[in-house]
C-alpha cells in the first residue's frame, strides 16, 4: 500500500495531494483547492509570485493607452527585468535556472522561478527578499516544490502549438536572447536548461548510481592501460559528453562498447605493458 501511494504521489491518480501544485508550485483553485498543497519548508527553488509586469498586461501587443507596442520593445523590457533579477539574486549563490512565466492566468501570470544550486542559498535569498519592493510593488516570495522544470513546462508551447494559449495550466516560459543568456549563464551553461523536455526522462537514483559506478570503473581500468585516456575523459566530463565543435574526429563513446570487447582490449593493454617492462 505504501509503495502504491508513493508511486502515485503528485499525479492525477493522487486524490489527496494536488498534482498541479506539486508540478508547478501554483494552482488555479488556490486555497479553495480540494487537494492538499504541501508547501516545502526548504527548497533550492523560490517562487516570486506575479512579479513580472509585462507592458501589454491588459491586451497582448497593446499598451494601457491602446497603442500597439513594438515586439522588440517588449522583449527589451523583459530582458532588462530578467537581468535585474539575476544580478540581485545572484548575490546569494549560483543560480541554476531562472524562469519567467508568460502565462495569463491569475495564478501564473508574471511568476518568477529561481533555482539555486544549494538550498541554503535559496533560504538566504528568501530572507533578504522579505519586506522588499520591486517597481513599487511588494515582492511575494516563498519556497517552491518545483525542482524539475521538465515536468512543469508545456511541451506544446515549446513546439509552438499549444491550443490553450496563455491560460494553459503548465508553464509557458518566456525566453531571453542568446546574447543575454551567454552573458549571464556562460557559453555552455545556457544549453543545460532544466526546462527542456526534449531530452529523455531522468534516470532513477538507483539506476543513475549504478551507471555512474560502471562508467567510473571503466575509466579507471582504461586509465591504467592507456596514458592518453585521462585527457580524453577529462574533456568528456567538461563537455558534458558532447564532442567539441571543430574537432577533427569523434572519439568512440565507452557506453557503446560491449563488455567482451572491453575485457579483450584491457587484456591486450596489460600484455603490451608487461612486454615493455
Amino acid at each position: 500500500m505504501a509503495e502504491h501511494l508513493a508511486s502515485i504521489f503528485g499525479t492525477e491518480k493522487d486524490r489527496v495531494n494536488c498534482p498541479f501544485y506539486f508540478k508547478i508550485g501554483a494552482c488555479r483553485h488556490g486555497d479553495r483547492c480540494s487537494r492538499l498543497h504541501n508547501r516545502p519548508t526548504i527548497s533550492p527553488t523560490l517562487l516570486l509570485s506575479n512579479m513580472y509586469q509585462r507592458p501589454d498586461m491588459i491586451t497582448p501587443g497593446v499598451d494601457a493607452q491602446g497603442q500597439p507596442i513594438d515586439p522588440r520593445k517588449i522583449q527589451e523590457h523583459f530582458e532588462d527585468f530578467y537581468e535585474d533579477i539575476y544580478e540581485e539574486l545572484g548575490k546569494f549563490g549560483e543560480i541554476e535556472c531562472l524562469n519567467v512565466c508568460d502565462n495569463l492566468a491569475d495564478h501564473m501570470i508574471g511568476n518568477v522561478y529561481v533555482q539555486f544550486r544549494e538550498e541554503d542559498q535559496a533560504a538566504a535569498a528568501l530572507q533578504a527578499l522579505q519586506g522588499r519592493f520591486y517597481s513599487g510593488r511588494p515582492i511575494i516570495a516563498d519556497f517552491s516544490p518545483v525542482t524539475d522544470f521538465r515536468e512543469a513546462t508545456c511541451r506544446q508551447y515549446e513546439e509552438n502549438n499549444c491550443n490553450r494559449g496563455g491560460y494553459c495550466n503548465f508553464m509557458h516560459v518566456k525566453m531571453i536572447g542568446k546574447d543575454l543568456r551567454r552573458k549571464l549563464f556562460g557559453r555552455h551553461r545556457g544549453y543545460r536548461r532544466s526546462r527542456s523536455r526534449s531530452r529523455s526522462r531522468s534516470l532513477s537514483p538507483r539506476n543513475r548510481k549504478e551507471l555512474d559506478r560502471r562508467e567510473r570503473d571503466y575509466r579507471d581500468r582504461e586509465s591504467r592501460g592507456n596514458g592518453r585516456s585521462k585527457e580524453r575523459h577529462d574533456r568528456y566530463d567538461r563537455d558534458g559528453g558532447r564532442r567539441r565543435h571543430g574537432s577533427p574526429r569523434r572519439s568512440r563513446s565507452p557506453v557503446r562498447e560491449g563488455s567482451v570487447e572491453r575485457r579483450a582490449r584491457i587484456e591486450q593493454w596489460n600484455r603490451e605493458r608487461e612486454e615493455k617492462q
